[in-house]
This record gives C-alpha cells, sequence and structure tokens, in this order.
C-alpha cells in the first residue's frame, strides 16, 4: 500500500469548495488504483480563524505540518481582513519557514477552453513558469517612518542572494532539460535594476554552462509580456523573480482562457520539508457559495502533488480524467459554461473510474 499523509488547508473564500472537490477526485483515484491511499487532515486556519483567534494559524502550524508528505491548499484572502495579514500570517510562512523555493506553475490551453488569443489552440501555448519563491521582491525587508507627516517615507527592498539566484537558475535549467523542446527563457529587468537583476543575468550565464544541450535567451519582463501574447509558440520553460513570475504567471493563466484552471507547486526541491499546492485563483469572494467555483485548478494542482510524490501513473489518469471532460463540454461559467463545481467534478470522478469512456 502506498500511503502519504496530505495537509488539507481549505482557508478562504471558493478554497473550501474546490478542496473539497480536490479530495474527492483523490478518494477516487486511490479507489480506482487500489493500492493507493491518501489519509488527510483539514487544518481550519485562514481568515475566520483570524477573526476568532487574532492569527491566521497556530504559532507552531507550521511544526504541526511538518510531518506530512504535502500540503494541498485552497485560497487566501478576505474582503475584511487586509491583504498584507491574511498573505503574511498563512501562505507565506509556510512557503518561506519550508524553504518552497521553487514555485512552478504549468500552463496550457485544455481542450474545450478557447484561449483570448487570435487563432491559438491547445498545444500552441504550453508552458512552465519557475518563479523565485523565497526572496527578491517579497524578502519582507524594508519599514516605514514618520507615518502621517509630509516626509513619511516606506521602503521595500528587494533581496538577491547568490545561492537564491542561483539554485533557482538550476532548478529551471534543469526542468527546461527535461522537457522535449529543451527551451528556457530568463526573464529580468537589468536595464533598470542595475544590480540584483544584474547578478540575476550574470548567475544565469554561469549556470547555463552546465547544460550546453538547452537552449536560453533573455527577456526584459516588459517585452516578455508582449511575447506571450503575441508569439505564444515561442516560449517553452520560463524562469523569473518572486514579483515578476507573479505577474507573468497570471498572464499566461487568462491567455490559457482562465485562472479557475491554472494550478501552482510551491517546492522545496531538495524534499526537507512538505511541499505545498495551490491553485492560483484566490478566494474569489464573489462567486463564494454559488457552487459555480472551477475546480480543474484544484485537479490540476493535484496532477502537480501527485507527481511530486512519485506518482505519475495517478497524476497522468488524473489530467486524462480533467482534459477528456473539458473537451465535453463540462465547463463552469468562467469557461464558458454553465456547469456547477459539483457537476465538473462528478464528470472527473466518472472518466477517473472509467464509467463513462
Amino acid at each position: 500500500m502506498r500511503h502519504y499523509k496530505i495537509a488539507a488547508i481549505p482557508a478562504d473564500g471558493i478554497g473550501p469548495e474546490v478542496i473539497d472537490a480536490g479530495v474527492e477526485v483523490l478518494e477516487a483515484l486511490a479507489q480506482r488504483d487500489g493500492d493507493l491511499k491518501f489519509d488527510i487532515t483539514t487544518f481550519d486556519w485562514g481568515s475566520d480563524y483570524y477573526k476568532k483567534h487574532g492569527e491566521m494559524m497556530p504559532a507552531n502550524g507550521p511544526e504541526q505540518l511538518k510531518p506530512f508528505d504535502a500540503i494541498y491548499f485552497g485560497a487566501v484572502g478576505a474582503p475584511d481582513v487586509p491583504d498584507h495579514i491574511t498573505l503574511w500570517g498563512l501562505r507565506l510562512p509556510i512557503c518561506q519557514g519550508f524553504d518552497q523555493y521553487a514555485n512552478v506553475r504549468p500552463t496550457k490551453i485544455l481542450p474545450g477552453i478557447k484561449s483570448p488569443l487570435r487563432d491559438c489552440e491547445p498545444g500552441d501555448l504550453d508552458w512552465v513558469i519557475v518563479r523565485e519563491n523565497s526572496e527578491g521582491e517579497y524578502s519582507g525587508v524594508g519599514g516605514r517612518a514618520h507615518r502621517g507627516l509630509p516626509e513619511e517615507v516606506a521602503t521595500e527592498v528587494a533581496i538577491f542572494t547568490r545561492v537564491g539566484v542561483e539554485r533557482i537558475m538550476r532548478y529551471a535549467f534543469k526542468l527546461a532539460q527535461s522537457r522535449p523542446r529543451k527551451l528556457l527563457t530568463v526573464v529580468t529587468k537589468s536595464n533598470a535594476q542595475r544590480h540584483g537583476m544584474v547578478m540575476w543575468d550574470e548567475i544565469a550565464a554561469e549556470v547555463s554552462q552546465d547544460f550546453p544541450d538547452v537552449t536560453w535567451d533573455k527577456m526584459l519582463v516588459d517585452a516578455m509580456t508582449v511575447r506571450m501574447t503575441l508569439n505564444p509558440k515561442s516560449l517553452d520553460t520560463i524562469v523569473a523573480t518572486n514579483l515578476h513570475a507573479d505577474i507573468l504567471s497570471d498572464l499566461a493563466g487568462a491567455l490559457a482562457g482562465s485562472l479557475g484552471v491554472a494550478p501552482t507547486g510551491n517546492i522545496d526541491p531538495e524534499g526537507r520539508y512538505p511541499s505545498m499546492f495551490e491553485p492560483i485563483h484566490g478566494s474569489a469572494f464573489d462567486i463564494t457559495g454559488k457552487g459555480i467555483a472551477n475546480p480543474v485548478a484544484t485537479f490540476w494542482t493535484a496532477a502537480q502533488m501527485l507527481d511530486y510524490l512519485g506518482e505519475g501513473e495517478a497524476a497522468a489518469r488524473l489530467m486524462t480524467a480533467v482534459e477528456q471532460v473539458c473537451a465535453d463540454g463540462v465547463l463552469t461559467p468562467d469557461v464558458g459554461g454553465t456547469a456547477t463545481t459539483k457537476e465538473v467534478t462528478a464528470a472527473v470522478i466518472a472518466a477517473i473510474s472509467g464509467r463513462n469512456s
């Protein structure tokens, strides 16, 4: 029996709805396999927990998560709790505390989902964005002084270390090397950010020497938005800083049809701590409770988690089922359909079990 302990943190907004759907799908995969088992423990941390306890999770929250094989995360953010509290109180302490320095966001156009790009079909856009997830612009270094006075000042310092940049570059080059096209684009802004980003460029060039079979190029982040939109076929694997990749991956999700289908993994490549997997769509309070949240991103996220756990066959079975359901037109409203969360989930489970094949 292959037995995995999964920590589920549904958190805010549509998070509980899509994580519930994801757990159902994981259970269907386990039932289909027969030799696969998931022991899922749910934690009630998030904005509601904050309103009761004054913190997004207990002080020993990370310690509680350490024994798990992986973390399945919903979404964080609420209209009545400041964003910096929700982010720095839950998601970032896990990412940074567990040194999940590689944020990996695959993007492709799924069958049955229309891209807003003209003449762009499934297969034309198939990217993986690697986001440096531990430092850069989100290091949390800075402060404010003279609040409320005319001379009030706020600083936000981007931190780039040689070890941090080198390890994300090495991860991205290895990932590019494993993909059929062996193509990597390094995103930068070294024309204007002449210290940290220049070092970023220099280390990319150094690391590239160890990967002679990978073709790579360099792109300023502003020009990258143009290339992603006008020439998506020219891209494959992409690596960028914490801030740049955060923005570009949302653009990528939109170009693929919806953020509702976009997954991500926060990875500790060394396996010292559990990695965390989450859809990138956010808490979406405008549709919370309506039963129409798109669970596809959460299913794709589960496939990423399965790959990370070494369950490649189960991951492939799940993605085949998702693509089959999308191709059959069982889609939520955000991608032009009329199906509910439960209907999409039921269709994916049926495809996994072989009931509709």
